[in-house]
């Protein structure tokens, strides 16, 4: 017997940071077991297994395992292992983009990318929205620092 494979919802959301550059925040995103210093929704976030950054390494926030990071093109992506809110076959990406001609010097933009198997009970627009305001918070929480 054939095995149906579960509907997939896919989302992008992107916020632009006018006072920091790509390297400037990509030093603060990669850090991968101290993200709730910088996602306003996360009371906890920390390491559980692994090398904080490097690939393999996991850590407890839902319990998300980092899939690829790639330092020169400022880039990441993780999945959700286990999570007590309902999310599966959960992946994230990352990317943080310079702006402007020259460089960074014109800031960076962050652009978060997601797929997820279709969830009973949720909107895919509302999660989208969620995402959305969540990443244009943290993106105003990174600038301070900077």
């Amino acid at each position: 017997m054939e095995q149906m494979s579960q509907p997939k919802w896919e989302g992008n959301v992107c916020t632009s940071l006018t006072n920091a550059t790509a390297d400037q925040v990509w030093h603060l995103y990669k850090d991968f077991f101290n993200f709730h210093k910088w996602f306003p929704s996360l009371a906890t976030c920390y390491g559980i297994h692994g090398t904080n950054s490097e690939s393999d390494c996991i850590r407890y926030c839902s319990k998300e395992r980092l899939i690829a990071v790639d330092n020169n093109g400022r880039s990441l992506s993780y999945e959700i292992v286990d999570s007590n809110i309902g999310f599966e076959s959960y992946v994230y990406a990352v990317k943080i983009v310079p702006q402007g001609d020259e460089g960074d010097q014109d800031g960076c933009m962050i652009e978060w990318s997601f797929t997820v198997n279709k969830m009973e009970g949720w909107v895919l627009d509302d999660l989208v929205r969620k995402y959305e305001v969540g990443l244009q918070r943290m993106a105003k929480r990174m600038e301070i620092p900077i």
